[in-house]
C-alpha cells in the first residue's frame, strides 16, 4: 500500500479506546474491538497552530480548502 498526500503529515490510529470486549457492535452485528482496525488520516502538522516554524493551519473565510489523498494497493 502506498499513501500519496498534498497533505504534510499523516495521523496513523489503531483503535486504541475502543473496548476489548464484544460490547461495541457494528455493522451485520460485528463487534468492533480495540486494535481490530487501523486509519490512516492525511493532516497538517499536529500542533501547527502553535508552531511558528509549521505551516499555517488557518483557513480564512474567502480561502478554499482542497487536498487530494491517493491510496494505491499493489501485490508482488
Amino acid at each position: 500500500m502506498e499513501v500519496h498526500s498534498t497533505q504534510p503529515g499523516v495521523q496513523f490510529y489503531t483503535a486504541n479506546f475502543l473496548p476489548e470486549d464484544d460490547t461495541l457492535r457494528g455493522k451485520e452485528g460485528k463487534y468492533y474491538k480495540k486494535h481490530g482496525a487501523f486509519c490512516l488520516e492525511t493532516q497538517n502538522y499536529p500542533d501547527a497552530i502553535n508552531q511558528v516554524n509549521f505551516p499555517t493551519a488557518i483557513l480564512n473565510p474567502d480561502e478554499v480548502y482542497s487536498h487530494v489523498t491517493r491510496l494505491s494497493f499493489s501485490v508482488k
